[in-house]
């Protein structure tokens, strides 16, 4: 399929947007200053953290001077291979990208870096080829940050880290998800008192993760906490609970991500803590070493501070890659603007590394 698509390069970008992906969203910024157009390529924009991520990435990379279009692929590998296709022939200062698909986008990401362009990869991780910077959160330091969190609450129940979890994860063949079970077993393993049951929502789909608990809860009885991969997840399980009689915290809940839904059962006291993936700090890496990326500097490999988090840029063989931790939300700063799930986007500028 994607074969027969591709010869629609030809076509103009308005008839492209309009046929392929839709009237595209953008920022614009004063030609006067504008140091070019930037094309970021969204995977879909069907979800709260693809529309917050597509708003604030318009207006960070407005706010520094380049011009922001975007493009959704509606969740289709083949629509964005050819949206990073025709974009190429307009000649843009970068792309930016967040991949459907790791594998079917290599081509075209290949092509835009032979024509000179820039390809920045944003969230989903593409190590298949080369590519100018990429920034991610760290999701192996998600893992961690949970368990830690997971053992603070044990131990604050029970005086001990003891005791039992059901562990939720996503879909299997998501990294996002084993990543973040890699951290959390390495962790949780050196605490021989927390028993682990692990089982995983297939598809990310939230009523699969509301089947684990029902049926879990026949036989355990005793669970002290669930840990959920993300907080979507979550919404089910309150109303098994609340079906069962139980009250918000006496099954204690984790999840991760800092989903705006995942905020809310914090103030309502369902989950006690959410690792928070670090939306605007993602974007804001980039957008301080953006110009630095368009001149073909080399970027000192390093730590920084980010949003204040301390990031660190690692130099790996697809190339330099920014690296984010989480941070945990609890009951005492869910209100805090930082965090995404909030959607209140930091209104300072951004300082871009000269």
């Amino acid at each position: 399929m994607i074969a027969c698509l591709r010869p629609l390069r030809l076509l103009a970008l308005t008839a492209l947007c309009m046929t392929l992906c839709g009237a595209p969203r953008a920022y614009s910024t004063d030609t006067a200053t504008g140091k070019g157009t930037v094309y970021y390529l969204a995977p879909t924009l069907f979800d709260e953290f693809q529309t917050e991520s597509m708003r604030y990435i318009e207006t960070t990379f407005g706010s520094i001077g380049y011009k922001v279009t975007t493009l959704d692929a509606q969740n289709r590998a083949d629509l964005q291979l050819n949206q990073l296709d025709n974009v190429i022939i307009f000649k843009p200062a970068a792309v930016v990208i967040a991949a459907v698909d790791y594998d079917s986008v290599l081509p075209g990401i290949d092509a835009a870096r032979a024509a000179g362009i820039r390809v920045l990869v944003y969230d989903r991780q593409i190590t298949g080829t080369r590519v100018d910077f990429t920034s991610v959160v760290g999701t192996v330091e998600i893992g961690r940050i949970s368990a830690a969190e997971v053992l603070r609450l044990l131990n604050e129940r029970r005086s001990g880290a003891e005791g039992l979890v059901l562990q939720i994860t996503g879909d299997p063949g998501d990294s996002y998800t084993l990543d973040i079970q890699k951290g959390f077993d390495e962790e949780i393993a050196t605490y021989p008192g927390v028993r682990v049951i692990t089982k995983a929502a297939m598809q990310w789909e939230p009523t699969n993760a509301g089947d684990i608990v029902e049926n879990q809860l026949l036989v355990n009885e005793d669970i002290d906490l669930i840990f959920v991969h993300a907080a979507h997840l979550a919404v089910p399980i309150v109303g098994i609970l609340e079906a069962r009689g139980r009250k918000p915290g006496q099954v204690m809940m984790a999840s991760t991500g800092g989903l705006p839904v995942g905020l809310e059962l914090i103030r309502q006291g369902w989950i006690q803590v959410d690792v928070e993936q670090p939306l605007y700090a993602q974007i804001r890496g980039m957008a301080m070493f953006m110009d630095k990326i368009i001149a073909g500097d080399s970027l000192a490999i390093g730590n920084y501070e980010v949003t204040g988090l301390q990031a660190r840029l690692v130099s790996e063989k697809w190339g330099p890659t920014l690296v984010i931790p989480g941070r945990a939300v609890s009951l005492e700063n869910v209100e805090e603007t930082r965090f995404w799930g909030n959607q209140q986007p930091p209104a300072d500028l951004v300082k871009v590394l000269k």
